[in-house]
């Protein structure tokens, strides 16, 4: 189907999150990736063990060389880890490619718990880049830090998700999965209203990379030329199986099976 989305975010090398999982999500949904890195992390399914920031100056350049060339569908982002990088990543697109989606994932925290933006960016999150995010994926703990309300239902979540519309975001999805039930509700709002989607919660301890991989789905939808709803609805349908066929890899918050999607038989490995 094509799409060419380019992905700015950090590293994982542990493959279940991060650009690793961006990567796969978009190929394995018929798009195109390229990346400008941000961060080289060390990891895997127990935690968090290093973080080497990769300088904004580089990351600009990784941008630079990709649009003029390869040129993007759309843009997704990840952990972005400090406000020049947010800031030069604006000021590229804003020079580069001023009409393509942007979608926000707005890394913050690791599920360790060690914080992957600086606390001074989130400010320049909110200031610079959210107004110019064509869809925001925040889950719970990320809704209440950029809105500063407590979330702790779905009532909250609306007010979430429309506060963040009214920051200048077109389209807000906050995502329910770390609310206690046994439904994962999603609600999106725009200008246009709100609706939420659902489905049951999958009993998995496999959950690594699930943020990254529902925004890159997202993206690659809009990159493809598909409307908010159906691309927000395919990324969805998509993460559930992928969660519902995870290999079980690591001894801890294991990967997706992202490559749920690839038929393998013809090729003698199925």
């Amino acid at each position: 189907m094509n799409g060419r989305v380019l992905i700015v975010a950090g590293s994982d090398s542990g493959g279940g999150a991060g650009i690793q999982a961006d990567i796969k999500t978009v190929t394995a949904l018929g798009g195109f990736a390229a990346t400008a890195v941000t961060a080289i992390t060390a990891q895997n399914t127990l935690g968090l063990f290093g973080i080497v920031p990769v300088e904004a100056s580089f990351v600009r350049q990784q941008i630079d060389v990709v649009l003029a060339d390869i040129g993007a569908d759309a843009i997704k982002t990840g952990m972005l880890c400090s406000a020049e990088v947010i800031e030069t990543l604006v000021e590229a697109l804003e020079a580069q490619a001023p009409g393509a989606p942007v979608v926000v994932d707005p890394v913050m925290i690791s599920t360790s718990g060690q914080r992957l933006l600086d606390c001074s960016a989130v400010d320049a999150l909110k200031r610079a880049l959210l107004v110019r995010a064509t869809l925001v994926t925040p889950n719970v703990p990320e809704a209440e830090a950029l809105t500063g309300m407590t979330v702790r239902d779905i009532d909250d979540m609306r007010r979430a998700a429309e506060m963040l519309v009214k920051l200048g975001v077109k389209v807000a999805m906050v995502k329910g999965g770390h609310l206690d039930s046994k439904t994962v509700c999603d609600l999106i709002a725009s200008e246009d209203g709100v609706y939420t989607l659902s489905s049951p919660r999958i009993e998995t301890r496999h959950t690594h990379g699930t943020g990254c991989t529902l925004a890159s789905g997202i993206a690659t939808g809009l990159a493809q030329g598909m409307a908010f709803r159906p691309a927000i609805e395919r990324a969805r349908r998509y993460l559930i199986a992928a969660l519902e066929s995870a290999p079980g890899y690591g001894q801890g918050h294991g990967p997706l099976d992202h490559a749920h999607t690839v038929c393998l038989e013809e090729w003698g490995a199925g």
